[in-house]
């Protein structure tokens, strides 16, 4: 809603750079969508290896969440 808002009054103080931040914005969300899923693969490779090395004190009745 803050974005929107902040949208609204770019619109009233500078239409133009307005329009064009609206017809650029997909562009941009199309181009950084690699990138997140990246992210979340390696924060997921991640959570992997942790639990692979956890595995052991959890298998001994250590408690992960201390």
């Amino acid at each position: 809603m803050l974005s929107f808002l902040l949208w609204l009054v770019l619109l009233v103080v500078c239409w133009p750079l307005a329009l064009l931040a609206l017809l650029l914005y997909p562009l941009v969300w199309l181009v950084l969508l690699p990138f997140r899923l990246l992210g979340i693969a390696v924060g997921g490779v991640f959570e992997f290896l942790r639990a692979i090395v956890m595995l052991p004190a959890r298998v001994l009745g250590g408690n992960p969440g201390r």
